[in-house]
């Protein structure tokens, strides 16, 4: 039975998607906070989830990654009644089916549920065995990681072009090679572009190959590295690097996946699988010229965005552990342990180089190690030390900045009791100054217009420090 979850603080919509669900034939339930939401989604195998952006307690946003890391992981379609573009990238960046506003018509919103559960029911029915990918050297279960091998695993299953994105070292090349061992190409070659290190007078001849004579130099024809991958994958490393005049032609060869080599009449097919990677915001040098922005849509029609490794520093550990213990193999020595401030003193590091830097940081402390069998944070290169010494003595004084701040700018404010004596107080004052006014000297009329005994009246005239005419005070 295909089940519907709706988040959302109102209950009346609640209500009213339920109805509209139930009249579908599928089943509905309710939650109305992020945290009784997220409890749901992740206690039952849920098809789809319909989730409000403002929760009382937060944004329907932040527990997108949540939601999709429980397995089977239901869709997630968004629902907002002030529509944000910020928030559509948030959403659609952690997974998300769709991003929808609400509307006067809360049946707008049961077309893109109809969609999700069509879709839904297709995989059902084409449901294959399941096979574990092979990622050899890919490390990491943080939900941002297990979100890129969902998409790498639907990469692997299908022959589109796939672009991967991020920073310098966080395992593009690697991704490339999983997406191509685990394809139907993976007996064939995986050919390697690195766009970057292509020279601007051979660039076309060693995509393309040449024919002898073609050029000075040329003594005997050559095939290019776009024919080397025919059947295979082509892995262009660093592709925003390649000059125009050849983003004009390779993006022929992707339309034709036919070309001719230089110096040659006659054209030459390669039919490859195309894989991609830049740490270059694309669509922004595109907007500069740098780049062909029809050449950008051919190569991203599946895009993986790999995170920073300061984005995912709960994955540390484990990258260690695998690293460290691959380290040890090479070099032929015992396997090392790690004590708790190393691991410490590794996940409050920046890591500006990402996982590169990180195996590079532990081959250094392995070697530091010698023949002691533990790391400790002595053993880590200067700069990274130094690196989070700094940043923890920055982080606890600017904790302790703000707690200060807030402890400045907080108002001298009395407790609501405080208040309320002071002013009672200040108030049986006034009132009694203004009765003794009226009825100078005349105890027994005082008494009768306030309803007080006389031993009381006494008693708050002394409290008050107030004198009355003709009589004396200090009787007590």
């Amino acid at each position: 039975m295909t089940t519907v979850l709706i988040i959302d603080d109102d209950h009346s919509m609640c209500k009213i998607l339920s109805s509209l669900v139930n009249q579908m034939g599928y089943d509905a339930v309710c939650e109305h906070t992020i945290d009784a939401g997220l409890k749901e989604a992740l206690s039952k195998p849920y098809d789809v989830v319909l989730l409000d952006v403002q929760l009382p307690d937060g944004s329907g946003l932040d527990i997108i990654p949540k939601i999709r890391d429980s397995r089977p992981f239901p869709e997630v379609i968004i629902m907002t009644s002030f529509g944000d573009e910020d928030g559509a990238e948030i959403a659609v960046r952690s997974g998300a089916w769709d991003y929808i506003q609400k509307t006067d018509s809360p049946r707008k919103i049961i077309l893109p549920l109809q969609r999700v559960i069509q879709y839904r029911n297709e995989l059902k029915k084409d449901q294959k065995i399941p096979v574990s990918l092979n990622l050899d050297g890919i490390i990491g279960t943080s939900p941002q990681m297990k979100s890129c091998f969902d998409l790498l695993a639907q990469a692997a299953s299908s022959d589109i072009n796939v672009l991967l994105t991020g920073e310098t070292g966080t395992g593009k090349e690697l991704f490339a090679q999983a997406i191509h061992k685990n394809s139907e190409r993976f007996d064939r070659n995986f050919v390697i572009v690195d766009c970057a290190s292509l020279p601007d007078t051979l660039v076309e001849s060693l995509l393309f190959g040449h024919k002898k004579g073609a050029f000075t130099g040329a003594d005997r024809s050559r095939e290019g590295l776009v024919l080397q991958a025919c059947g295979g994958t082509l892995f262009l490393d660093e592709v925003g690097e390649l000059p125009l005049s050849i983003q004009k032609i390779f993006l022929r060869v992707l339309q034709e996946h036919r070309f001719r080599p230089v110096g040659s009449k006659e054209e030459v097919d390669s039919h490859f699988r195309l894989i991609a990677a830049t740490n270059r915001n694309l669509e922004q040098w595109c907007q500069a010229g740098r780049f062909r922005a029809d050449l950008l849509y051919r190569i991203r029609a599946l895009t993986i965005n790999l995170p920073p490794l300061r984005e995912h520093l709960d994955d540390i550990g484990e990258l260690a552990i695998y690293h460290v213990n691959k380290l040890c193999k090479r070099h032929q020595i015992v396997n090392k342990g790690f004590s708790p401030e190393f691991i410490e003193s590794l996940s409050a590091y920046h890591w500006p180089g990402n996982v590169r830097e990180l195996i590079k940081t532990l081959e250094v402390a392995v070697t530091a190690a010698g023949a002691s069998q533990i790391l400790y944070p002595k053993h880590l290169p200067e700069y990274v030390r130094i690196s989070t010494i700094k940043n923890g003595i920055k982080k606890k004084s600017n904790s302790n900045s703000l707690n200060n701040k807030a402890s400045d700018s907080s108002p001298s404010l009395p407790t609501l009791k405080q208040f309320r004596k002071a002013a009672s107080a200040k108030a049986e004052k006034l009132y009694l100054q203004e009765l003794i006014s009226l009825i100078p000297g005349n105890i027994e009329a005082a008494c009768q217009v306030s309803e007080l005994s006389r031993s009381r009246f006494y008693e708050l005239m002394k409290v008050y420090s107030i004198s009355v005419p003709g009589r004396q005070l200090n009787i007590f």
